[in-house]
């Protein structure tokens, strides 16, 4: 179920909207990504740790989400800003809608913001530190929490998302099934 979220940039710009995926708080770089696909393989990509990402693409999530095309074994981002969240994942190899994927690992979303006008204050004035929150009404509490958190110079972000002991790689390469021997899904 969706609840009132808001995403301020440190710059002061608000932005209203709904959530998905779990409700909270989360601050981190905002940082645009203008892919029409590959949004799973965006938030478990490490290089993403700390940052709240926009995805420019109008609609994301129509793909649904598959434990096949992580890129890591859990997210890094701190949360995602989208227009609109695709009502149906619509995909032979989808397990989970993006909702149902962010919820069960703990990422807060934002949909429902002009991301047009955002794409363009970040690409203007350069990534900027910003928060998603469920919690906060204020735009001015939680812009002094963004004010607050700490820039992303000097972090050690690589410590934060790097595998804790070295592992063999097993795994082939992935074959595709064959389509005939596939169950089509309900519809």
């Amino acid at each position: 179920m969706s609840h009132p979220a808001i995403l301020v940039l440190e710059s002061g710009l608000i932005f209203r909207g709904t959530s998905f995926g779990t409700r909270g708080e989360t601050l981190g770089e905002v940082v645009f990504n203008t892919s029409m696909t590959g949004y799973q393989e965006i938030l478990t990509d490490p290089s993403y740790a700390g940052q709240i990402i926009v995805m420019t693409a109008p609609q994301i999530g129509n793909t649904g989400v598959n434990r096949e095309d992580l890129e890591a074994a859990r997210p890094a981002c701190a949360g995602l800003a989208i227009r609109e969240l695709s009502p149906v994942a619509s995909n032979w190899r989808s397990d989970s809608s993006l909702d149902q994927f962010m919820n069960e690992s703990g990422l807060l979303g934002i949909e429902g913001i002009d991301t047009r006008a955002l794409t363009r204050a970040l690409r203007d004035s350069g990534a900027q530190r910003g928060a998603i929150s469920t919690e906060s009404k204020s735009s001015d509490t939680l812009l002094k929490k963004v004010l607050e958190s700490p820039t992303m110079e000097g972090l050690n972000l690589a410590c934060e998302v790097t595998t804790s002991d070295p592992y063999q790689w097993n795994t082939s390469t992935w074959q595709a099934p064959d389509i005939a021997a596939v169950e089509p899904p309900p519809i």
